[in-house]
């Protein structure tokens, strides 16, 4: 797997293909050479901005067709600035499962070594007992450490693992936040496990996401409803 450092791509490199991953957020999928030729002026800049934001997991690119987080790319420049490491940690996250089912979780939540803190699907669970989680992400103090004690123990490293390695990159200091930037990253399932937070924890953010607003309100009538 390639490692993807943060400090190697250039901030301004960054912003422009944030920039320009703005105009592709109503559809699903894009074309390169329809789309974003079109809106980066040239064939080779669009390729540039495209790999920029796949370096950040911000972009699925496979040839001619892209798809963008749009979750992301349209949140405030603060967070979007704050949610960058979040997204290089899920790039170079490695999964792992040997049953893929919850025996591994539970296996990883007991015995994984150097586990720094849980993230995601758990920890929102944990914290709000919003929605049934189904992967363990977990930040470690050394992925290679903590990969070798699940290889040992019989799991296999894939793309349908459950227990998932993050590295630690970025500030850990308010861990409701950092889950919070998490969940926005993440999009998905994981934006309303945002809002809940959010919603839940309010005082412990300090910077707040967007969300839109049908999104918002199923959360709050959804956690009303289970609080009754």
């Amino acid at each position: 797997m390639e490692y993807v450092d943060l400090d190697l791509v250039e901030s301004n490199q960054i912003d422009r293909a944030i920039s320009f991953a703005q105009a592709f957020t109503s559809q699903l999928v894009y074309s390169v050479k329809k789309d974003a030729k079109k809106q980066a002026g040239s064939l080779s800049t669009a390729y540039n901005r495209l790999r920029t934001l796949e370096q950040i997991g911000l972009v699925k690119l496979n040839r001619d067709v892209f798809q963008i987080k749009s979750d992301a790319v349209t949140q405030p420049f603060p967070i979007r600035k704050k949610i960058l490491n979040s997204l290089l940690s899920f790039k170079n996250a490695r999964r792992f499962g040997k049953y893929y089912n919850e025996s591994d979780i539970n296996f990883a939540k007991k015995h994984l070594p150097g586990k720094f803190l849980t993230t995601l699907d758990y920890a929102a669970w944990e914290l709000t007992k919003y929605q049934t989680p189904s992967e363990f992400h977990v930040y470690v103090e050394d992925v290679g450490e903590s990969a070798e004690f699940l290889l040992e123990s019989d799991f296999h490293e894939g793309e349908n693992g459950n227990v998932i390695l993050l590295p630690k990159l970025g500030d850990f200091e308010n861990p409701v936040q950092r889950i919070y930037l998490d969940c926005i990253a993440k999009g998905g399932r994981s934006t309303l496990d945002g809002i809940a937070l959010e919603l839940n924890y309010g005082d412990s953010i300090t910077e707040k996401g967007l969300f839109p607003l049908e999104f918002m309100k199923k959360v709050q009538e959804d956690l009303t409803s289970c609080a009754q």
